[in-house]
């Protein structure tokens, strides 16, 4: 069992920049599979990132990619999302799901991760 615990959201500007984390309360956390998804006002849930815990590789949608970067602390059972140059289009609900079965091509499927945090919000205003 992992719980998991966002913060770190707020509203910013447009250009603005934000840092979310996850802290994972659990054990083995470094052997879990990681993602970051958002859902935005009256949108379904979307892939932003997520960390492989088994090639350590970091994958990105391509609306994030070069704007978004995720880093990992195992030593603190913390993941971040730091958030750079963002658009009102990033106005969401973010939450961070781990997993442990996941291989690439499910990477990007909610359903495929185990464990899922309450969400913070992020908003960005024009």
């Amino acid at each position: 069992q992992v719980e998991l615990t966002e913060s770190g959201g707020g509203l910013v500007q447009a250009g603005g920049s934000l840092r979310l984390s996850c802290v994972a309360d659990g054990r083995a956390f470094s052997r879990y599979t990681v993602a970051w998804f958002r859902q935005g006002p009256g949108k379904e849930r979307e892939f932003v990132a997520a960390h492989k815990w088994n090639d350590g590789s970091t994958h990105y949608a391509d609306s994030v990619k070069g704007r978004f970067t995720f880093s990992r602390n195992n030593a603190k059972n913390t993941v971040n999302l730091q958030m750079n140059s963002l658009e009102p289009e990033d106005t969401a609900i973010y939450y961070c799901a781990a997993g442990q079965r996941l291989i690439t091509s499910s990477l990007r499927i909610g359903a495929a991760y185990d464990y899922w945090g309450q969400g913070t919000q992020v908003t960005v205003s024009s």
